[in-house]
C-alpha cells in the first residue's frame, strides 16, 4: 500500500501539494524529491512545525504553516505523543496549536488548484473535510488521500457521511477502511476559475 500511496501520474514541479498533518515532514520530503512539487505543510504542533521549518530552510518550494486548517478560528490542546499527537486523546503532556479557518486561508491564498492533498490529522479530518466542502474548495482538489481514525463507534457513520459528500465531486480510487483511502476529482466537477471566498 505504501508504494501505491506514492505513485501519482502527472505530478511535477508545477504541481501544488498540501501535506495536512506534516509531523516531521518525511512525506513532504519524499513527494518533493520524487516529483519536485511545491508543498504547503500544515502542522499545528509548535515543536514539529519548527523542525519542519528548519528542515526545509532555504527551499522556497516548501512552505510551512504553523496551524491546523478547520471550520473556525480557535486553538487545539494537543497530546504530545510524537506522530500520534492529537486533540482527541487524553494525555498528561500537552501543547497548544492554532486553528485557521479554511475560508479565511483560501480567501488570502492565491491557490486555484491543489493537485494532491494528504490528510492525516488524528481525528481532525471529521471537521476539516466538511469545512473544505462548505467553503467550495473540494472542486479544486485533484487527488485526496485521507486517513480516517476510529476512536469510537460514532466515527463509522461520520466517515460514511463524509464519503457520501466526497462522492459528489470525486471518485474513490481505492480504500483500506480506517487505514488510508484515495479519491480523485471527476473531470465534470473541476473548476477552471474559482469564485472568490468570503471570510468567516
Amino acid at each position: 500500500m505504501e508504494v501505491t500511496r506514492m505513485q501519482f501520474a502527472g505530478l511535477g514541479p508545477e504541481s501544488v501539494v498540501f501535506d495536512v498533518g506534516g509531523f516531521k515532514g518525511n512525506w513532504a520530503a519524499d513527494i518533493h524529491d520524487r516529483y519536485g512539487a511545491r508543498l504547503h505543510i500544515f502542522e499545528p504542533h509548535p515543536v514539529f512545525a519548527e523542525e519542519i521549518r528548519s528542515r526545509f530552510h532555504g527551499n522556497d518550494a516548501i512552505v510551512t504553516h504553523e496551524f491546523a486548517l478547520g471550520q473556525s478560528e480557535g486553538h487545539l490542546t494537543l497530546s504530545d505523543d510524537g506522530d500520534a499527537s492529537s486533540s482527541f486523546r487524553n494525555a498528561e503532556n500537552t501543547v497548544t496549536g492554532r486553528i485557521e479557518p479554511v475560508a479565511r486561508f483560501f480567501a488570502k491564498a492565491d491557490i486555484p488548484r491543489i493537485d494532491l492533498v494528504k490528510v492525516n490529522i488524528e481525528g481532525g479530518e471529521y471537521e476539516l473535510l466538511p469545512a473544505l466542502e462548505e467553503a467550495g474548495i473540494m472542486p479544486r482538489i485533484g487527488i485526496l488521500q485521507v486517513q480516517f481514525h476510529l476512536f469510537s463507534a460514532d466515527d463509522i457513520p461520520r466517515r460514511e457521511a463524509i464519503r457520501t459528500m466526497l462522492a459528489k465531486t470525486h471518485s474513490c480510487d481505492w480504500s483500506y477502511d480506517f487505514v488510508w483511502e484515495q479519491w480523485s476529482l471527476r473531470r465534470s466537477t473541476s473548476v477552471a476559475e474559482p469564485e472568490p471566498l468570503a471570510g468567516p
